[in-house]
């Protein structure tokens, strides 16, 4: 007898932390919660690779009432929330086939109950790719949906703020349609782990050298392109055939100097100034001279660099001139 109680005991505390994917009926009261995102260390994202470039979105649930909030919350967070996001044309993006199995499998999911006194807060941090199919570049609007009762109760539940979403086209879309190459050996380029001042250096002697294909290799062209604020507002409307076409019509027509002659002007001789950066964004000043019949006029290039995955590339820049000599 004593050990039927003891198994009935164990049984009921297991219940208590686990439960099978059943709906119930609910009666949490909302009125006193409140649930936000941001993005947890903002970098630049691309579509596609869920574990080397992922999008992740800090969640905090807060409690703004006046008495105690309670809630559930799952282990596998993927049974406390959801992810939705619209790109421009009101097209919702597809669950990941990851989230669906889960969510059609039967099974159990252990959660902790959570309790906020007023003022009180609950964070946590979710890869959105991990929810969301993200093939495609574009400007997504993103909005979470948190399920206070767990996802078997999903009509319960609370949506955040909207967060504007920006996925740009794959490094590979972005380049010409042929791998960069080195001039006498023909190995395949690859950006290295260097410093801004040394990727800015290399950037100005690839074009004193007319060797584009390095000159471009620590370029961001998409930023490079939407400096132009009506090329920028065309770039973010388009499809991703499209833009792929605009950033080489681009790169071509930086080639042949028809367009921001200031970037791809070729100066005689150059000075890194000064250089400052964080871990993620940083600016290079350098002095350029350019001959100019008898004389050399001097400018003050200010190189505007940002970090990802390591590699640091230049998506903008500002000109100042400073005479003559």
């Amino acid at each position: 007898m004593n050990i039927k109680r003891f198994l009935l005991v164990v049984i009921s505390v297991s219940c208590f932390f686990a439960y099978a994917q059943v709906p119930e009926k609910s009666e949490q009261k909302l009125d006193n919660a409140e649930v936000s995102i941001k993005f947890y260390d903002r970098t630049v994202y691309y579509p596609g690779d869920s574990e080397n470039n992922p999008v992740h979105v800090y969640i905090t649930v807060s409690n703004k009432g006046s008495s105690t909030l309670r809630f559930k919350i799952a282990d596998d967070k993927m049974f406390s929330v959801d992810f939705i996001a619209f790109n421009v044309k009101k097209m919702q993006l597809p669950s990941t086939q990851g989230l669906i199995r889960k969510r059609t499998t039967n099974q159990t999911v252990y959660f902790r109950e959570i309790s906020l006194e007023p003022g009180e807060e609950y964070s946590f941090r979710e890869n959105l790719k991990e929810y969301l199919e993200i093939k495609d570049p574009s400007i997504y609007y993103v909005e979470l949906r948190f399920y206070p009762e767990l996802y078997r109760n999903k009509n319960v539940n609370l949506t955040s703020n909207r967060l504007s979403l920006e996925i740009r086209p794959s490094p590979s879309a972005a380049s010409s349609s042929a791998l960069p190459v080195e001039t006498n050996t023909a190995v395949v380029l690859q950006p290295e782990d260097i410093s801004p001042d040394r990727v800015v250096e290399q950037t100005i002697v690839a074009r004193q050298k007319s060797l584009w294909d390095q000159f471009f290799l620590y370029m961001d062209l998409e930023e490079m392109l939407k400096r132009d604020p009506s090329r920028g507002r065309k770039y973010n409307l388009v499809s991703a055939d499209e833009r792929a076409d605009m950033l080489r019509s681009f790169k071509a027509d930086l080639m042949l100097q028809r367009i921001d002659n200031d970037i791809v002007a070729i100066p005689s001789k150059f000075k890194i100034e000064t250089t400052s950066y964080s871990q993620t964004e940083g600016t290079v000043k350098v002095i350029e001279w350019f001959k100019n019949d008898n004389f050399m006029e001097r400018k003050r290039y200010t190189y505007y660099v940002r970090q990802r995955d390591g590699i640091w590339q230049i998506y903008d820049y500002t000109v100042d001139n400073l005479g003559t000599e």
